[in-house]
């Protein structure tokens, strides 16, 4: 029976470096991500969800392996965690290095915590010691860029080229990752891929530096080349089109797409009217509640804005703020919680 892995990581350069060698090393892997806090236990149930859906399509058990890198667990999630294996039949790794883990760690045998090492370094001899991976080690250059940077060797020769690295992460901004989590995920990872290539060229972080501004062109590139915001704005314009259904809310009898974090509504909320004629206007949030309006003469957003957002602004273009907005890492609870406050507000 082949494993299915079930990979849950962080959301900086040592997470998404941890994935980055795992779906190289699994051919069934699907991934999650997280940052510290209740989105971990959400992460999680989602996964154990997934588990369950995927064996009742298999009509069978599944050697599932749930494994967790660079986050670490409270003893309740622990708990939580071991006994939802054991029902549903998976088993568990957890790969980590940060020390608020280590009474989980001293309780479970399936939590590995070694805080001298990036959990990228701690995956990687993971990987090698018991599935073979990497035997000629084409990976450890960029695994000890990420080491050194992660724990801060500033005398490793490649802890500047980590540094590179690190910034190019977490500056990733182009695609919402509670929105599309599946396609930030491929950009991290694409970068992390093009960094590799240059890990070992003359002068490797000036050459990364520079480069960062093309490597980004080329994930975001489709038939035609253009200024990267467009080329941005013509990706996550087409991801909302594809997803509309999911995405859909209502104002009054005026049908929309909601955005969550996604930013430059200018420019993607009238490309996304322009691609979705069917639709009248087009919104997105953001994590503190301001919002943005878009339409294409199919309704006046200024109304809609000042109704529901003490807002106002143009016809086409308009914006405000959702009064007690209540953020969510889970996109669904977001829609529900939009949708339910347009309908008090319009007593629809």
């Amino acid at each position: 029976m082949p494993q299915h892995v079930y990979h849950l990581s962080h959301i900086d350069l040592d997470g998404y470096s941890c994935q980055f060698l795992t779906t190289r090393c699994f051919k069934k892997i699907e991934c999650y991500n997280a940052n510290y806090g209740p989105e971990v236990t959400a992460r999680l149930e989602e996964i154990v969800k997934k588990i369950e859906q995927d064996q009742f399509i298999a009509s069978s058990d599944i050697e599932a392996l749930i494994l967790v890198t660079d986050l670490n667990l409270t003893t309740k999630e622990a708990n939580w965690l071991e006994r939802e294996a054991m029902r549903i039949g998976a088993k568990i790794q957890l790969l980590d290095h940060h020390a608020t883990g280590a009474s989980a760690a001293e309780r479970f045998a399936w939590y590995t915590l070694d805080t001298s090492r990036s959990a990228t370094l701690i995956t990687y001899e993971w990987l090698q010691k018991h599935y073979g991976f990497d035997k000629e080690n084409h990976l450890s250059a960029i695994v000890q860029a990420v080491n050194a940077v992660d724990i801060w060797l500033n005398k490793d020769p490649l802890f500047e080229y980590g540094k590179v690295m690190l910034g190019m992460i977490s500056g990733a901004r182009e695609v919402n990752r509670i929105l599309f989590p599946k396609q930030d995920r491929a950009f991290k990872l694409f970068m992390i891929e093009e960094a590799k290539k240059r890990v070992d060229t003359p002068d490797a972080p000036i050459t990364l530096d520079d480069d960062l501004h093309q490597i980004k062109k080329r994930f975001f590139k489709q038939e035609k080349n253009n200024t990267k915001d467009n080329l941005v704005a013509n990706y996550v314009t087409d991801l909302l089109t594809a997803e509309k259904q999911r995405l859909t809310i209502h104002y009054r009898d005026y049908k929309g797409i909601l955005g969550y974090n996604v930013g430059n509504a200018s420019i993607i909320g009238n490309n996304c009217m322009v691609q979705n004629p069917e639709y009248d206007f087009y919104m997105d949030v953001n994590f503190r509640g301001n919002f943005s309006l878009r339409s294409n003469n199919k309704m006046d957003v200024s109304e809609m804005a000042a109704q529901i957002g003490n807002g106002g602004g143009h016809p086409n273009a308009s914006g405000g703020k959702i009064e007690n907005y209540k953020d969510s890492f889970v996109y669904a609870d977001v829609r529900k919680f939009i949708q339910n406050y347009i309908n008090e507000k319009t007593g629809s």
